[in-house]
């Protein structure tokens, strides 16, 4: 704490001290003000100006140092000076007080606060930012809440100073009327707890709604103002239309055709989106195959003499497409007819707020719907290197339709997709140079996890480069030669062809956002605000499209919210939760994560505590030669509390699933200690590391008297 922080806390704190030491509290009690009652009103009659300053000076100093007496000082407003000019007094010398309590919070309390939980307040600035003064005026018009509470609590957040004193002045109005005019009557009333009846404070209350009211009758004129280019219908052909067939329309179509709202689900090219057909399943179907081809050369650590594989890679990628295709009737156009979805094949434009105009095979044809779900997915993104448009590159997307292997096969990107395929690709023979302009690979992961993938991939014999930059794309004589910055020189890479795995963009264009009016983010997703609403109340977007995780998982979750609020949003509303994402990359090893991991939480300064369990000492590792990765858990230092949790290891995708529970349903490592895990399997291991952090706060004194007690037991 700085030196003019100290000084203040000192200061205040003396102030307070000798208050209460020279029991000054008992000044400002109904008895002594009615004793005092004429003494003071001749000494303001004799000296008006005086009184007043002095007066509004107590009261400054009482509100500002939240010390007991404001409701007394109020009344004897109204018995000195009477209801107006006590009321004036009063709503001034309450509001600077309150706004100098704001401001030594802020000033003691705030960047500390804000230091060591800014991640987990950046909801709560927000909000403040944007609707703080609507809720501090509802507190304010409540005398329920104790007023100093709200002086100190609004101080650590981001509020301006000139918004918290303007509303605390109109919102405490009410109160300070009503108690200055009490004080008015000074002699009919025997207790302060008499002032405010049962109806009174119940009016209070309901004043305490007005601004909510007033914000609802805001939000309408806004809304009005939105849609005021269009003429909506007096009724509609659908309760929702969903654009896009990925995970995240087929959810919000499946959960809206559950409650029985009519839809239409519109998707322009396939069933199933990125997922089933470029994504998630030909990315694990292809990992799966060279899993099998990497224990051909580890025969002998299973005890086998020798093992051979005989396959072509035209096979292999056909066994792919053949996965694809007994997966895809699970998202098909057949499967969401029976349930009751109107699928329709072709390309959608929005052309105001309710209305989709849909071209398809047939013809044109515009539906409408009360609201509307934006879920058209993500496509790679193509970086803008010099060259790149002279050679044939391939993405995510199109790299399924190889039936050659390449010779060389460069990848552009470290990050999950970039290094899942370039695992899966050595596997099958293929000379793989993967390069990454970070000094790591999986950037978003500790530093020991990217050291594990990097030191496995290098043993398969991929070529990783980190910390080179691509810079041009050349063809001479025939062969591709990518040009990369690394540590100042410039490196001449040659290849066959190139995988572009470096990240994937929203799809925002080409189905009328832009002039409709729909608003983007940064990053130039579709902006939506916690309840997956866009800038129109009446559309949504969830997935990809939206972010800001781009997996399969959390666009399903983010689908659910999406469905039932605009189905039911009218009367009530769901905040996405995202306290608990999971996510892993199915490299081999696997790496699985939720929650915080310990570069997160080093950035956003939450102190942590960490219990490692290495899977090379577990009998399940061992016996399938997979004794190797690590469980590691951040925990609230000296309680079990999960923060969060990093699996590297066989599995390490399923093993993740406890821990998801745990942290959901707020179990601590005690509960998983507690619970039976069978023997032998790899989910010990989460038990094991429970154990880890059970044996790092064993009770020590307590351990050393029964260690004297058993000692005594055997007569010794």
């Amino acid at each position: 704490m700085t030196a003019p922080r100290i000084i203040l806390l000192l200061f205040m704190a003396s102030f307070i001290s000798l208050f209460f030491y020279f029991d000054l509290e008992h000044y400002f009690t109904l008895e002594m003000l009615k004793m005092q009652q004429a003494a003071i009103e001749n000494y303001r009659m004799a000296h008006p100006l005086l009184a007043t300053v002095s007066y509004a000076l107590v009261y400054i100093v009482v509100t500002a140092l939240s010390l007991p007496g404001a409701t007394l000082l109020t009344l004897a407003g109204g018995a000195v000076f009477g209801l107006l000019w006590g009321t004036v007094i009063v709503s001034f010398a309450s509001s600077i007080g309150a706004s100098l309590a704001f401001l030594a919070a802020r000033f003691l309390l705030r960047d500390s606060v804000q230091a060591k939980f800014g991640e987990r307040l950046k909801a709560v600035n927000a909000g403040v930012e944007k609707e703080g003064g609507f809720y501090l005026l509802s507190l304010r018009l409540v005398p329920v809440f104790p007023f100093f509470m709200i002086n100190l609590l609004m101080g650590l957040t981001k509020m301006r100073l000139l918004t918290f004193y303007g509303i605390s002045q109109i919102g405490m109005l009410a109160g300070t009327i009503v108690y200055v005019n009490a004080g008015t009557q000074l002699g009919k009333i025997n207790s302060l707890s008499g002032i405010l009846s049962p109806a009174l404070l119940g009016s209070f209350v309901l004043l305490g709604f007005f601004p909510l009211l007033a914000k609802k009758i805001i939000t309408l004129i806004g809304e009005n103002k939105i849609y005021k280019k269009w003429r909506k219908p007096k009724k509609f052909d659908n309760n929702i239309i969903v654009i896009g067939g990925g995970a995240a329309g087929l959810v919000t179509a499946y959960i809206a055709s559950a409650v029985k709202a009519k839809v239409t689900l519109i998707e322009k090219h396939k069933m199933g989106g990125d997922c089933l057909n470029t994504g998630c399943v030909p990315s694990k179907a292809l990992i799966k195959t060279g899993k099998v081809l990497s224990l051909v050369p580890r025969a002998k650590e299973f005890g086998i003499y020798a093992l051979s594989a005989d396959f072509t890679f035209a096979e292999v990628m056909e066994r792919v497409q053949n996965v694809v295709q007994t997966i895809a009737p699970h998202d098909s156009v057949r499967r969401y007819t029976e349930l009751g979805v109107t699928v329709m094949e072709g390309s959608a434009k929005l052309v105001s707020p309710w209305e989709v105009v849909v071209t398809t095979k047939t013809g044109v044809e515009t539906i409408s719907a009360r609201s509307i779900v934006i879920a058209a997915g993500a496509r790679p993104l193509i970086p803008p290197i010099p060259g790149l448009d002279k050679i044939d590159y391939l993405t995510s997307d199109n790299i399924w339709t190889l039936r050659e292997p390449p010779k060389s096969l460069l990848i552009l990107g470290g990050g999950p997709i970039g290094s899942e395929l370039a695992q899966s690709f050595a596997r099958l023979g293929v000379r793989v140079i993967q390069i990454e302009m970070a000094a790591r690979l999986l950037m978003r992961e500790d530093v020991e996890v990217s050291a594990a993938i990097v030191a496995k991939f290098r043993k398969e014999g991929i070529d990783v480069r980190l910390e080179h930059i691509a810079k041009e794309f050349v063809v001479k004589n025939g062969a591709k030669i990518l040009l990369a910055e690394h540590k100042g020189q410039t490196v001449r890479i040659p290849f066959d062809q190139v995988l572009l795995a470096m990240g994937r963009v929203a799809n925002t264009a080409d189905y009328g956002l832009q002039e409709l009016g729909v608003q983007l983010s940064e990053r130039q997703t579709v902006q939506i605000n916690a309840f997956q609403e866009t800038n129109f109340p009446n559309i949504y977007a969830c997935g990809d499209v939206a972010g800001p995780f781009q997996f399969t998982h959390t666009a399903a979750h983010q689908a659910w919210y999406a469905s039932v609020n605009a189905l039911f949003g009218t009367f009530k509303r769901f905040r996405t939760d995202y306290s608990v994402i999971p996510w892993a990359t199915f490299t081999d090893p696997e790496v699985a994560r939720v929650g915080l991991n310990e570069q997160e939480a080093q950035a956003q300064n939450i102190a942590y505590e960490t219990s490692i369990y290495g899977i090379d000492d577990l009998d399940r590792a061992i016996t399938d030669s997979e004794a190797h990765g690590f469980v590691k858990v951040l925990t609230v230092p000296g309680k079990d509390k999960i923060l969060g949790v990093t699996i590297v290891g066989e599995h390490a995708g399923d093993l993740i699933a406890e821990f998801v529970l745990a942290m959901k349903y707020k179990l601590g490592l005690n509960k998983v200690l507690g619970t039976i895990h069978i023997y032998p399997t790899m989910a010990e291991a989460n038990k094991y590391v429970a154990g880890v952090w059970k044996k790092q706060h064993q009770p020590k004194n307590i351990l050393a008297w029964a260690a004297k007690f058993h000692t005594w037991r055997r007569g010794e």
